[in-house]
């Protein structure tokens, strides 16, 4: 053997072994199991301390207001959902990042009202 096949081997041994299979059918690019057990595309509920805090915000923004809604234990669709309520009943734009949900405005008041509406435990935070 020349020194080019064997670099050629270990080059296939350095993939982890198994190359294929269709043992288990079709597998998730990202976390290598089978799609039916797949983990990685699972939404994960944050959990929290039960209580909702709504603050008003205008650090980076351009001295603009911005009212912050955290602490929501849901999914990201039911998320979504809230900041659409709570963006429709403050009649502003908003959008829903990494968790947080916020409106457009100093509105702080009215969210929480419309969150206590809702069922949630609300608290200001930041004064």
């Amino acid at each position: 053997m020349n020194s080019k096949t064997k670099t050629g081997l270990s080059g296939l041994a350095g993939l982890g072994g198994l190359v294929y299979s269709t043992d288990a059918g079709r597998m998730c690019p990202d976390c290598r199991q089978p799609v039916a057990s797949c983990t990685c595309k699972r939404s994960v509920i944050p959990k929290g301390d039960g209580v909702v805090r709504v603050s008003r915000e205008t650090k980076g923004r351009g001295g603009k207001s911005v009212t912050l809604v955290k602490g929501l234990a849901l999914d990201a669709d039911a998320l979504a959902q809230v900041g659409k309520q709570l963006k429709t009943a403050c009649g502003s734009g908003g959008t829903v990042k990494e968790g947080v949900i916020e409106v457009q405005g100093d509105h702080v008041d009215t969210v929480m009202a419309a969150l206590q509406k809702q069922g949630h435990l609300v608290k200001r935070a930041g004064g």
